[in-house]
């Protein structure tokens, strides 16, 4: 997350629309739609799941103004880095994802996860102090509006099972066998 103030949201008397930069890349998973704010990343994920954006963009945005730009805050370029093999280029981007302090703790867990690990949903409820609250982190993943750079999939089943993933469970395997998280 990043420091400071929040990203501003439109609305009220005199708001101005939230201005997003928005860039699609083509990579071995699919087209990759990456959304920023002035200073931070606030949405990624696969194009195929651009109606989930939409609706987290709109829950967190009244109104916006979307226009392209070539890799936004260096974020597409790091994306492809990170897919090509170098695996910690992910690491420094600032996000700013918006969500209740709950999600943004859950969040910043989830960015914890060491590059190569998987983490219960129940591990990472108890990482956080809050150890009856895996559902609730498993609702907050499902939320998460940064995919791959927040990692959500990083989490699997108590029983190592690979759950649930925004992105298609075919995109999650991917991502950890790529991660060496997978054999």
């Amino acid at each position: 997350m990043i420091p400071g103030d929040p990203l501003p949201t439109a609305g009220g008397e005199g708001a101005k629309a939230v201005e997003l930069t928005t860039d699609t890349i083509d990579t071995q998973i699919g087209p990759i739609v990456i959304v920023t704010g002035a200073r931070a990343l606030c949405a990624l994920d696969f194009g195929d799941c651009e109606e989930r954006m939409k609706q987290l963009l709109t829950r967190r945005f009244e109104d916006i103004v979307l226009r392209h730009a070539p890799n936004p805050l260096g974020v597409s370029e790091k994306v492809r880095a990170y897919l090509a093999g170098d695996l910690h280029s992910l690491d420094g981007i600032a996000v700013d994802p918006g969500g209740t302090e709950f999600q943004q703790t859950v969040w910043s867990a989830l960015r914890n996860i060491p590059v190569g690990s998987t983490r219960t949903y129940g591990q990472l409820a108890a990482g956080i102090g809050r150890p009856s609250a895996s559902r609730a982190v498993g609702l907050a993943n499902s939320l998460n509006p940064v995919a791959i750079v927040i990692p959500c999939h990083r989490l699997i089943g108590r029983n190592a099972s690979l759950t649930g993933y925004a992105g298609g469970l075919p995109r999650k395997e991917w991502l950890l066998r790529h991660e060496g998280a997978l054999l």
